[in-house]
């Protein structure tokens, strides 16, 4: 890409965005230039990601904060993604339709992206087209995710801020969901709040951040009806008010994280019995590599499934011990969607989705490095110990299978 295309980028020129997506989604050679034009241009706009079940009001209330926002003077960059047909790997792209009324305005910019199988609840290339219209100069970047389950909290690594859509009638199914999605948030939104049962959810949820013990971070309950404008100023106001910006590119504690991390991996026998490398490190989040050898190999002559599981177990292991506080896994489960030829190297990267004094949430995603394809997905979440992490020696003690 030449300089005056970047230069175009920059100036949020709509046709060379537009054109800059759709070299993202393609992850072809143009991809790496559109990348590198924008790497110094990110960290301003407030990146609101939007998450919730199926059904739950999501279109409809960005459909609201798009409005909201331009009557106070912002611009608008959205995210759209819609999930891909198992058969074609196609998509609706509905999203695009319910906001129809703001495709004319040249303040906002709407594109859909497929998911096209990757999981999490949000598409490969949207990171990147998150960092793309933040170069762009959008004020905001609204990201509303496929409807979410509790494995669906990829948002939490590139959101300043997660809301998290509650539609009335949850009942029971708040407890059957708190586990995953509602950890993630900032603001839970109570929507449709002309139905009957939207009190009665608004007041679940606050019951239930009442039994919270860490006061350092409470989630806000807001309840609107996005159709009627009902309480949507109070949500706007309290978005208004967010000072935090550019969060996903942050490095809090890299250093003190390092050296823990650096510390565990080369005193763990195991994990160096299995080639794993430190890519980075900071305070919750962990990146390894792994490459593939014979002894990895299964008898169908893969990479057995048993090492992909090692892998993401060391990078999480790894990630849960970087604050310096010992931490033991306590439930884990993973999905594998490719297999592994030997000599691929394994990337994985480990997110810290939630952690309280006692249990922390941890997200690892497994790629293939040449071709970042998705290979593996695991979930973890472990107790938290009142002591510091011990290296003793060679003696492995750091995976979080390990420490238990």
């Amino acid at each position: 890409m030449d300089e005056s295309l970047t230069r175009r980028i920059l100036r949020g020129d709509r046709r060379t965005v537009a054109q800059a997506i759709s070299c993202l989604e393609a992850g072809d050679e143009r991809a790496i230039d559109v990348r590198r034009a924008i790497a110094a241009h990110q960290g301003r706009a407030h990146v609101i990601g939007v998450t919730g079940p199926p059904g739950g009001g999501k279109s409809t209330l960005v459909s609201a904060l798009i409005k909201g926002l331009r009557e106070r003077g912002r611009t608008v960059a959205v995210v759209a993604v819609d999930p891909s047909s198992p058969y074609t790997g196609g998509a609706v792209l509905g999203d695009r339709i319910r906001m129809g009324e703001h495709q004319a305005d040249e303040g906002v910019f709407i594109r859909s992206l497929a998911s096209r199988g990757h999981l999490g609840g949000l598409a490969t290339a949207a990171a990147d087209v998150i960092d793309l219209f933040d170069a762009a100069g959008f004020d905001v970047v609204l990201v509303e995710t496929v409807g979410a389950g509790q494995s669906e909290v990829e948002i939490t690594r590139y959101a300043d801020t997660r809301v998290v859509v509650c539609p009335p009638g949850l009942g029971d199914e708040v407890q059957a969901i708190k586990a995953g999605v509602l950890e993630i948030a900032d603001v839970f939104v109570v929507t449709k709040a002309d139905l009957p049962d939207a009190r009665r959810t608004e007041s679940e949820l606050q019951s239930m951040l009442g039994l919270r013990r860490n006061a350092s971070w409470t989630p806000v309950v807001r309840k609107v009806c996005a159709t009627s404008g009902e309480g949507m100023d109070a949500l706007l106001n309290w978005l208004d008010d967010r000072p935090q910006r550019g969060l996903r590119h942050a490095s809090v504690g890299e250093n003190k994280a390092r050296t823990v991390v650096t510390g565990c991996l080369a005193a763990d026998n195991f994990g160096q019995s299995l080639g794993i490398e430190l890519v980075s490190a900071s305070a919750g989040n962990v990146t390894l590599r792994m490459q593939v050898r014979r002894e990895h190999m299964n008898f169908n002559n893969r990479c057995h499934g048993g090492a992909i599981f090692a892998f993401g177990d060391m990078a999480l292991g790894l990630a849960c011990n970087s604050h310096g506080q010992m931490a033991t896994l306590v439930d884990s489960g993973m999905s594998i969607s490719t297999a592994v030829e030997e000599g691929e190297w394994l990337i994985a990267q480990a997110t810290e989705v939630s952690r309280s004094r006692k249990i922390g949430s941890y997200q690892v995603k497994i790629t293939r490095a040449r071709d970042d394809a998705h290979v593996a997905l695991l979930h973890g979440t472990v107790y938290v110990l009142d002591r510091p992490v011990e290296v003793a020696g060679s003696a492995p003690q750091t995976g979080a299978t390990q420490a238990q």
